[in-house]
């Protein structure tokens, strides 16, 4: 079998007025969503989500370019895949969607789930995973920011045991502060009332002094992790966090390379490492997931944007030797779903992984025509 052709999907979906949502000092207008398809000479064709956040042209400029090396190879030849080289979306989302279509032909190939690819044949994989929902990104704290509160609730009674918000929009148009935040935190704990496991992620956007008040109060109320609470870079500002409280301070999202985690690892400044498929891929993700295990750090992997990623990354988490949650994002709209030709079966707050070879689903029809691209950013800032 060999490699013919690589293309990629250039789609998008604008949201309703009331479907946009916003947090820090940026207002989200559309969806986007990047596709690399991988077709052969069988007829066997492999999909990947690659993270839009790399911008889908360029993403799909970058396919092109590395389809010279793929065409005429053996897809099941695992050193073919690109691999990332850390700080480049484009290169980086362009490497991971084709590793993750590579992987998906594989599993058609063998007839297995990709996560029992991934697993290796002394392992048996989770036949499906727990999510949580990501979201908390549409409160204003100019506006009812209690509106949380009543999100978290709904997500309890479509079946969520676990929920991760955000900060909201930019504290200093409202005069916020770390004491204010912890206020809202502790009406959101008193109304999930132990029925979730709540998570809350920075964005890198606060001080270390503001960081540390937040989670000591989140360690008291038993929140489960505080992801990304200052600027990425600051390995010991994370390790200082850790050492502080019992609750995990996590992070690594952006990150695409074993050797970008190496310092936080040898620091202690995750204890729980976030890589995504979509910005890393399949083949790196793993050894990321099994390079923190060697630190006894569990890997819950970022998923922000559509379904295929979703499907990639919740194989991720099944096939790990300690698996935890997957991130499913709330906001995405309906070009989350609708990209694929049947939506997998989610139940009582689980993804159930499809019983099909390889990732399980297949493209849904006419996508180009459905979702045109819509150039611009995926985000606009708000003035105020």
């Amino acid at each position: 079998m060999k490699i013919t052709n690589l293309q990629t999907l250039c789609l998008s979906r604008p949201h309703e007025p009331e479907r946009q949502w916003r947090t820090g000092g940026a207002r989200v207008p559309k969806a986007d969503c990047a596709i690399v398809i991988i077709d052969t000479d069988e007829g066997v064709r492999g999909i990947g989500e690659a993270c839009a956040y790399g911008n889908p042209p360029k993403i799909r400029n970058e396919v092109g370019r590395m389809q010279a090396d793929l065409v005429g190879k053996d897809p099941t030849d695992p050193t073919i895949a690109p691999r990332p080289v850390g700080f480049n979306g484009p290169v980086d989302t362009a490497a991971a969607g084709i590793d993750t279509a590579l992987w998906d032909i594989r599993g058609k190939i063998e007839g297995k789930k990709v996560a029992e690819l991934l697993a290796g044949p002394d392992v048996k994989p989770l036949d499906k995973v727990r999510l949580y929902a990501s979201g908390g990104v549409n409160y204003d704290w100019e506006d009812c920011p209690e509106s949380v509160v009543d999100e978290a609730l709904d997500y309890i009674s479509r079946g969520f045991t676990a929920f991760k918000m955000r900060i909201g929009t930019e504290w200093s148009w409202a005069g916020v502060t770390a004491d204010r935040f912890i206020a809202l935190l502790r009406k959101v704990t008193e109304a999930v009332d132990g029925r979730m496991d709540l998570m809350l992620d920075g964005n890198q956007r606060l001080t270390e002094e503001q960081a540390l008040q937040i989670a000591r109060a989140m360690d008291e109320m038993d929140w489960t992790w505080f992801e990304e609470p200052i600027p990425q870079k600051d390995i010991a500002g994370y390790a200082r966090l850790n050492e502080a409280v019992s609750m995990p301070i996590t992070g690594g999202e952006q990150y695409t390379t074993v050797e970008q985690y190496i310092p936080y690892m040898e620091q202690k400044a995750y204890e729980i490492v976030q890589a995504d498929c979509g910005w890393c891929g399949l083949t790196v993700g793993m050894e990321i997931t099994r390079y923190a295990h060697e630190f006894g750090v569990p890997h819950c992997p970022h998923s922000w944007h559509n379904g295929l990623m979703a499907m990639a990354n919740g194989h991720l988490v099944a096939a790990q030797p300690d698996p935890r949650v997957l991130e499913l994002c709330m906001f995405q709209g309906p070009l989350q779903w609708e990209i694929l030709k049947e939506k997998p079966a989610m139940v009582d707050g689980y993804l159930v992984l499809p019983d099909k070879p390889g990732l399980g689903v297949e493209l849904a029809d006419d996508l180009e025509e459905r979702f045109p691209y819509i150039d611009g950013s995926w985000a606009e800032a708000i003035k105020r």
